[in-house]
C-alpha cells in the first residue's frame, strides 16, 4: 500500500477577471481564474477530476503520482505510484479512483479510503499506452490507447476488457467523451472521429485531410464538438444526419485548440495553446459567436485537459507549469 503525503501549503498564483465584451460580435461571457502552485515535483500537473467542489483529483504525469487537492484549505495530498507509471488521467467514482498507467501498460485502481493500489494490465501485445477515460452510467470505462491505435471498454467490477482496433495503425486515439452511454473519440493521427455502435467501431472522416482533432465535447443535445489542433478550427458533428460544420478559432492557424469542455448554457470552451500565455475561449453554437480570448495567468506550457464543476459553474484545469486552476464562469 502506498502512503499518502499531506501538504498544507496554499500558494495562490493569480486571480484575473476576463472583461465583458463591448463589441456585439463577441459573446458576452467572462472568467474569474485562480491558480494554485502544486507543492510536489513537476512539471505537468494535469487532468483534474471533480469529485466535489472541495475535492479535486489530478495526476502528476512526470512524477508518477496521483494528487488530491482541497481548495478550501489549500491542502495537497500525494499518492505515489510505481516508478515509471506515467499517469495520464484520473477519474473517480464510488468504486474508487482509476488512473491511466500510460507508460506502464496498465489501468490502476486506488482505494479511496486506504489508498491501496491495484494494477490491471492491458491485454495484448505492442503499445498499451492507455490515454484518456470517461465513465458510463453504470461506472465502467471507455478509454483510448494512443500508440496502440485502439479504443477499449473496461468493466470496473470484473476487470474484463473489450478492445477495438482502429483502421490506421497511426490513428492515435486521444480524447474520449461518453454521452448517453455512447463513447466518442477523436483520432489525433488522422482526420477522424470515432464511436462504437452495436459492438462495432465506426470511424467518421472529417472534410479536410489536414484536420487533426485532439479533444472533444458533447453537449446535451448530442452534438459532438472537436478542436482541430493542426489548422485552428472548432468543428461540430451532428450524429443524426452526419452534417459537419466548422468555425475558425480567434487565433486562426496559431490557435492549436487543446483542452475542451462545455458549460451549463451549452457553450463550448477551449484553450488556444499555440499562443502564450494560453487563452480560454468560449463559443456559442446558437449564435456562432466566440468570446474575447482570456489569458491564463501562468505563462508557458499548455492546458491539456479540463472538466466542469456544474455546481459552481467552474472549469478545472492543470498546466505544464505545475499549477492547478479554477476558471469560474460569469455572465
Amino acid at each position: 500500500m502506498k502512503a499518502a503525503l499531506l501538504v498544507s501549503a496554499f500558494v495562490g498564483l493569480g486571480f484575473i477577471t476576463g472583461v465583458h465584451a463591448d463589441d456585439e460580435n463577441y459573446l458576452d461571457v467572462s472568467l474569474n481564474i485562480e491558480e494554485w502552485e502544486v507543492p510536489f515535483e513537476g512539471p505537468r500537473a494535469r487532468d483534474p477530476w471533480v469529485v466535489s467542489s472541495d475535492e479535486i483529483w489530478y495526476v502528476g504525469q512526470r512524477s508518477d503520482y496521483v494528487g488530491i487537492f482541497t481548495p478550501s484549505t489549500g491542502e495537497f495530498k500525494k499518492i505515489d505510484l510505481v516508478e515509471g507509471a506515467g499517469p495520464h488521467t484520473v477519474v473517480v467514482n464510488e468504486r474508487g479512483a482509476w488512473y491511466a498507467g500510460n507508460r506502464a501498460a496498465h489501468i490502476g485502481h486506488i482505494d479511496r479510503d486506504t489508498h491501496e493500489i491495484t494494477q490491471i494490465p492491458l491485454p495484448g501485445d505492442g503499445r498499451r499506452d492507455v490515454h484518456t477515460f470517461d465513465f458510463t452510467s453504470d461506472g465502467n470505462l471507455w478509454f483510448s490507447v494512443q500508440g496502440g491505435a485502439q479504443v477499449g471498454y473496461f468493466d470496473t467490477e470484473s476487470y474484463e476488457f473489450t478492445m477495438y482496433d482502429a483502421q490506421n495503425e497511426r490513428s492515435r486515439p486521444y480524447g474520449v467523451i461518453v454521452h448517453d452511454d455512447q463513447p466518442w473519440f477523436v483520432f489525433f493521427g488522422t482526420n477522424k472521429l470515432a464511436t462504437v455502435v452495436d459492438g462495432e467501431l465506426k470511424e467518421i472522416e472529417l472534410p479536410r485531410e489536414s484536420t487533426r482533432p485532439r479533444r472533444l465535447a458533447v453537449t446535451d443535445d448530442g452534438m459532438v464538438y472537436y478542436g482541430d489542433y493542426a489548422d485552428g478550427y472548432i468543428g461540430q458533428y451532428n450524429p443524426q444526419n452526419d452534417e459537419i460544420k466548422e468555425w475558425r478559432a480567434p487565433a486562426e492557424g496559431d490557435s492549436r485548440p487543446y483542452a475542451m469542455t462545455h458549460d451549463h448554457e451549452g457553450r463550448i470552451w477551449f484553450v488556444e495553446t499555440g499562443v502564450q500565455p494560453n487563452r480560454f475561449v468560449a463559443f456559442d453554437p446558437a449564435t456562432e459567436r466566440f468570446s474575447q480570448p482570456i489569458e491564463v495567468p501562468t505563462e508557458g506550457g499548455s492546458v491539456r485537459h479540463m472538466v466542469v464543476d456544474h455546481e459552481t459553474h467552474s472549469i478545472w484545469f492543470g498546466t505544464d507549469n505545475n499549477t492547478i486552476g479554477k476558471a469560474t464562469i460569469s455572465e
